[in-house]
């Protein structure tokens, strides 16, 4: 038996849990250095046993590499498994054991002491015996009053918050009770072959946002494994092949398959923005039904992509779970701690919905920000991830109110933590509720979905006025957002697609979103997609149309290619992948959203250019440049960094309502090593006519030759080698409607400035 003074030991170790982590076997305390206690087993009766205080510790992987240790979840230990589990106001609680994953029933119900097994919100059980692969849900007892915030139902069976996987699916039966996926004990020890994270400068990233369903799922794949993390790996060489240094993965966490019910729902949740357990890869995409296999694939995914010098992006949801509003499912977080884990309204009641999904996850509530915290810092050391994406971040900056915070405090935990201080963290820095910081998300640390970048280059491109000046300002950095931070070029996040809205190929094919298969009366959606179909709504047999839609393509891809800033990529639009004009196709897990590997061989021109744009910007550190531009000389004699001028040869005029402008670029200077870069050239011409440009006369002292022409059939259109027509000498040019050309120079100027 325990000795009263090594309880409250236990006691107080345990309360300080939800502040460490632990790296290998070595425990630290953020907030107390005594070493734990150790106290022998405890058991009351066969249906209910105590906790041990040995914390548990978790074998180094082969490599030695640092491990996470999270303060709560089921953990392996010697001759069995601990399981952890915070509750405030809970009364009661279990832990349901089952045998297998069909099982609808536990085969073993054991039941925590409050006086032996709670630590002041900390519940936890030793069960001898049990082993990785073991299912489980835990139960809690409690008042069921939502005028106080609570939704205890001492029947329900709920997931683990900290659950590292999900196995089975939902069940129900004439008892009407809910029965969800189980949470799987796993062992993390993997071998990961010396693997370590990439490390890659946020300055040279180009990022591939995909699916990993969707890349692989079509017939056309031709893969072993369609649709599953080993399927990602058999078409890495695809990737490498197209140059991309990251790949930006949709949700992975786990996620709803079927309904509360047990049957298929109505719309697939294909996109995966729906979370149920946030430190569990998503088991639908494993290939193995084996309980926790999808912990060993995905690992193996990782470890292959990083062999082929590709990081890994992960998009996560910390803005919401599944469980829905006040007529939700109760099964999960709801069940233990209702009040901490939601922003609720006023009366208590009801759920705030910040994130458009029918509740909002309380990140700025302690117990919430430890969970967002150690499911990050599990994550990157546990499975190598390289970074984050954050789904609707400006969430994470509301406080437990709903109250927009300046300094809030997960957004400085998660930027000021040591684990992750090397990992690439975005933000898409809006929400659902009106809130939108593009170029003022807090901390200097973090990157962000550049939101006015990809709408100033779609009304650009469109041809609408007055965009000029704010498409060179994209082009070069969006200085107007980030520069006044003390930011760099690397925070803005370069994109015209993403896979909420058109692909690139339908935002030149449709006015209008066509998102009636979702079943919703064409209701959802955006409706402002600054799009143009240039005639005809929809696929076109038009050759005329269809030139000037694939010269759009090429004008907004080079656009984006040659911007300073981080540039991303959705996964298919270098070949023109459509989704039939939906332009929110979160639930069709079908030919509208999967990649379809034909394309590869139908529109191979554009594949061919968008990979040698790729590979010139990886060869051009001026356009990685990590400062931003002055418009003044690098050293005595040179060129302005950056210079803009009208048509007619002259310096550009910003206020004025012509949209065509030349750029010139003079390659960065490596003062150590006396070399530089080539020198660009860009021309644009967004309108719908043939126009005559001058290039300045101070550029014709170099000899420039042709890089870009989008408005040339492939393969003229782009000369990998840098061996182009030669830019006239008299500089003129007649560009025809809807054109971007780009012109390279590796010759020192015989003129000394502007």
């Amino acid at each position: 038996m325990c000795t009263e003074k090594a309880e409250e030991c236990v006691e107080e170790t345990f309360q300080t849990s939800a502040c460490f982590f632990l790296l290998g076997r070595a425990m630290t305390f953020f907030s107390d250095e005594r070493p734990y206690l150790e106290v022998e087993e405890r058991m009351e009766n066969e249906s209910t046993v105590s906790s041990p205080t040995v914390l548990p510790e978790t074998t180094a992987s082969p490599t030695m590499l640092p491990t996470a240790q999270m303060p709560f979840g089921a953990f392996l230990q010697d001759g069995g498994v601990l399981f952890v589990v915070y509750s405030h106001s809970a009364t009661g609680m279990r832990v349901l054991l089952y045998d297998h994953i069909d099982a609808r029933d536990p085969s073993r119900v054991i039941s925590m002491n409050p006086k032996h097994d709670r630590f002041g919100d900390v519940w936890s059980v030793f069960v001898p015996h049990l082993k990785a692969g073991q299912l489980y849900h835990f139960q809690a007892d409690g008042p069921f009053d939502p005028h106080r915030g609570h939704r205890f139902d001492g029947k329900a069976r709920l997931i683990d918050p900290w659950s590292h996987a999900l196995a089975g699916d939902y069940q129900t039966g004439s008892d009407k009770i809910v029965r969800p996926p189980r949470s799987v004990v796993i062992d993390e020890t993997f071998d990961w072959q010396g693997d370590r994270r990439l490390g890659r400068p946020m300055s040279e990233t180009i990022i591939y946002e995909m699916h990993v369903r969707g890349f692989t799922q079509h017939r056309s794949s031709g893969v072993e494994h369609p649709g599953t993390y080993l399927g990602v790996i058999e078409k890495i060489p695809y990737l490498q092949s197209l140059g991309v240094t990251a790949v930006e993965l949709l949700p992975v966490h786990e996620f709803p398959i079927l309904g509360t019910d047990g049957r298929k729902l109505s719309r697939s949740n294909y996109w995966g923005y729906d979370p149920m357990a946030y430190f569990s890869p998503h088991r639908g995409y494993a290939c193995s039904p084996e309980p926790g296999a999808q912990v060993r694939e995905f690992k193996e995914m990782v470890r292959a992509l990083h062999a082929a010098g590709i990081e890994v992006i992960l998009d996560v949801v910390f803005n919401h779970t599944c469980e829905g509003n006040e007529h939700g499912p109760t099964i999960s977080f709801k069940g233990l701690e209702n009040r901490a884990y939601y922003i609720l309204t006023d009366d208590r009641q009801g759920y705030k919905n910040y994130s458009g999904c029918g509740n909002t996850f309380n990140s700025n509530h302690p117990v919430v920000r430890e969970l967002i915290l150690h499911c990050l810092r599990h994550w990157v050391l546990n499975y190598h991830i390289d970074g984050f994406r954050f789904d609707l971040a400006s969430i994470l900056c509301r406080g437990r109110h709903g109250e927009m915070l300046p300094h809030p405090p997960i957004v400085e935990r998660i930027s000021e933590d040591p684990v992750l201080a090397d990992t690439k963290l975005i933000a898409e820095a809006w929400d659902a509720a009106g809130a939108f910081q593009v170029g003022s998300f807090p901390g200097a640390r973090w990157s962000e979905w550049n939101g006015r970048y990809r709408d100033d280059l779609r009304r650009y491109w469109r041809g609408d006025p007055h965009l000029v000046g704010a498409c060179a300002t994209r082009l070069t950095g969006s200085s107007d957002l980030y520069q006044h931070s003390g930011r760099h070029p690397y925070h803005s996040v370069n994109f015209i697609t993403s896979h909420d809205g058109f692909t690139l190929n339908d935002l030149v094919s449709y006015n209008q979103k066509h998102n009636d298969a979702n079943g919703e009366g064409n209701r959802d959606g955006d409706n402002n997609n600054n799009s143009f179909n240039f005639g005809v709504e929809g696929p076109t047999k038009n050759r005329g149309i269809n030139k000037l839609r694939t010269r759009q393509l090429k004008n907004m891809l080079s656009s984006l290619l040659l911007s300073m800033g981080v540039p991303m990529l959705v996964a298919g639009d270098e070949l023109q992948r459509t989704q039939r004009g939906n332009n929110n196709a979160y639930c069709q897990d079908n030919a509208i959203s999967w990649f379809n590997w034909r394309y590869v061989r139908k529109h191979p021109g554009l594949v061919r250019f968008v990979r040698n744009l790729i590979r010139f910007r990886r060869q051009q550190p001026s356009i990685r440049l990590s400062r931003f531009l002055t418009g003044h000389p690098q050293a005595d004699g040179e060129w302005a960094d950056v210079s803009w001028y009208s048509p007619n040869g002259n310096p550009m005029h910003w206020e004025g309502s012509d949209s065509s402008l030349i750029c010139v670029r003079p390659g960065l200077i490596d003062q150590r090593h006396g070399t530089r870069d080539l020198d660009l050239l860009l021309v644009l011409h967004p309108g719908s006519h043939q126009r005559h440009f001058q290039i300045p006369q101070f550029a014709l002292g170099r000899r420039w030759y042709l890089f870009v022409d989008t408005a040339a059939e492939s393969p003229e259109d782009i000369y990998p080698d840098l061996d182009g027509p030669e830019l006239p000498l008299d500089g003129r040019l007649v560009l025809p409607q809807r054109c971007l050309r780009c012109y390279i120079s590796r010759q020192e100027s015989t003129k000394k400035k502007v």
